[in-house]
């Protein structure tokens, strides 16, 4: 934070807690509507996807039925890529969620398998994500987007859930945009602090710092994807060539 920043009024114990207990029926609420919507999404139907689509995995071809790893249930999340374009200028929105998914078990523990499924090529890709250190699967969908998110704008950031059903797989959910903020917590955990984002669209009093644009700056420090600093530092190589 740059200059002179605001800050709440000053009150006692009693009337902070008075103020919070009043905030919490909403919340509870907010939490309650969420489980409502939750509900209804169990209640979507579904559609039929061919299960013969091909990904490119690290051994080579793979059909998405075997994506899911035996499991139920899959979550694939379509990674954007600029294909020829260096890791500074990969993207900082894909980097940002993609970097918050670190532990599968829980996942796992519930028959969901999560894969990445990245819109570009594999072997350019596989060595951003080696740069990154991440360990979640991925495989290339470039050859199969258009059917895979047929009717959908292709190069955007999106999550999809499926169902397999013996050798049939079905679509039951996709979001993208802002729904794919479901991935993060550093955005939860920046929104139950006093400053928020710092984003220009927030609600916030005079005086709040807002000096995060969202233009993509918001998730870049220097140049780069924000998270990319510490693998650099650390002494990877980020050539993805």
């Amino acid at each position: 934070m740059t200059g002179a920043v605001g800050t709440p009024e000053v009150v006692d114990r009693k009337a902070f807690e008075a103020e919070l207990d009043a905030l919490r029926v909403r919340e509870k609420a907010h939490i309650r509507e969420g489980d409502a919507i939750a509900a209804a999404r169990r209640r979507l139907p579904m559609v039929e996807v061919d299960s013969a689509t091909a990904l490119i995995g690290p051994r080579g071809p793979v059909p998405l039925l075997d994506v899911f790893e035996g499991r139920r249930q899959l979550i694939a999340y379509y990674f954007m890529w600029h294909s020829g374009h260096p890791a500074p200028e990969q993207c900082e929105g894909c980097t940002w969620v993609t970097t918050q998914v670190a532990e599968l078990s829980y996942l796992h523990s519930r028959d969901i398998t999560y894969a990445v499924f990245c819109q570009g090529p594999y072997d350019e890709s596989i060595r951003y994500r080696d740069f990154m250190g991440w360990d979640v699967p991925w495989y290339s969908a470039l050859d199969s987007l258009d059917t895979l998110l047929v009717g959908r704008q292709v190069g955007l950031m999106h999550v999809v859930s499926y169902l397999r059903d013996g050798d049939h797989v079905f679509e039951t959910y996709w979001t993208t945009r802002r729904g794919v903020e479901a991935m993060d917590y550093s955005l939860a955990l920046m929104d139950l602090t006093v400053y928020g984002r710092q984003e220009p669209w927030e609600d916030s009093p005079p005086g709040w710092p807002q000096e995060f644009q969202v233009d993509g700056s918001n998730t870049r420090t220097n140049g780069r994807p924000t998270a990319q600093w510490s693998r650099l530092e650390a002494g990877r190589s980020d050539a993805l060539s």
